[in-house]
């Protein structure tokens, strides 16, 4: 993995936030690939939940200061940057006043799931791209958590593919049982279909469930990685049939085993 770029798209990572499936194997396999030599970078939403003072967040003004379209609004994007403690990664925050500055992560006590979720999703990965193109630091793999990050893999391949200085980037996707019930947004379709998707490629986003959005990232993905020991039947059978060459499930302390072969010769 010597000097190879792998940037980490992610939903939640710890210790930023909570330790749960997605947030502790956001941050176990960037640490790994590190400990192998690899250049690595992580971006993650910037939750109103974070503490900036305790991490040690501060903005990035030379990346801070664009407008991304999201649903015929333009949204202003702010980066803020932090490093992990004793680890010598850097993580980006991709933040916005109106989409990430709440009490809660993707919803509150009384409101499960943020109705707006589906444009944060947008927002996200819109910010990831644009942010990249002006570090001018293109990773050779881009690596995908959590739901809330899962659109990247069609923005990059649709969106973004007449950009040429990701012509070589390789998109992989970990897949998890965790998301969330029922649907992430009635109006999610059209949200996207703003951004001039051809129909065939956004159709599933017409019934946003978890494992609809999840098969989308899988279509648009290079590899895909299996993060959870048990998945739902309809996932696993879609992996196993979408001929995208997949890392089965396996516990940690083995990561280092079979990582840098997915990465390097299989995708």
């Amino acid at each position: 993995m010597k000097d190879k770029r792998i940037l980490y798209v992610s939903s939640e990572v710890v210790p930023y936030l909570p330790e749960n499936e997605v947030s502790q194997t956001s941050f176990d396999t960037p640490k790994m690939i590190n400990d192998l030599g690899g250049q690595i970078r992580i971006f993650m939403p910037r939750y109103g939940s974070i503490n900036e003072r305790r991490h040690q967040l501060h903005e990035v003004i030379r990346l801070s200061g664009m407008n991304l379209v999201v649903n015929d609004m333009d949204m202003p994007l702010i980066i803020k940057v932090a490093s992990i403690p004793k680890e010598r990664i850097q993580v980006y925050f991709i933040d916005n006043d109106d989409y990430f500055k709440r009490k809660g992560t993707f919803g509150e006590d009384d409101q499960p799931m943020y109705e707006d979720n589906d444009e944060r999703a947008i927002f996200f990965v819109k910010g990831v791209v644009e942010t990249i193109k002006k570090l001018n630091w293109v990773p050779d793999i881009i690596h995908v958590h959590g739901w809330m990050a899962s659109l990247l893999p069609l923005y990059m391949k649709k969106f973004y593919n007449d950009e040429s200085i990701f012509a070589d980037t390789k998109i992989i996707t970990s897949i998890y049982s965790s998301g969330f019930e029922g649907k992430l947004s009635e109006n999610m379709f059209g949200k996207i279909a703003f951004d001039e998707f051809n129909e065939k490629d956004i159709a599933g986003f017409s019934d946003a469930t978890y494992a609809n959005i999840m098969k989308n990232a899988i279509d648009n993905s290079d590899g895909i990685v299996i993060s959870s020991a048990e998945l739902p039947e309809d996932l696993t059978n879609y992996i196993q049939s979408s001929n995208k060459p997949f890392l089965p499930f396996d516990a940690k302390e083995n990561m280092k085993d079979f990582y840098p072969e997915f990465y390097l010769q299989k995708v």
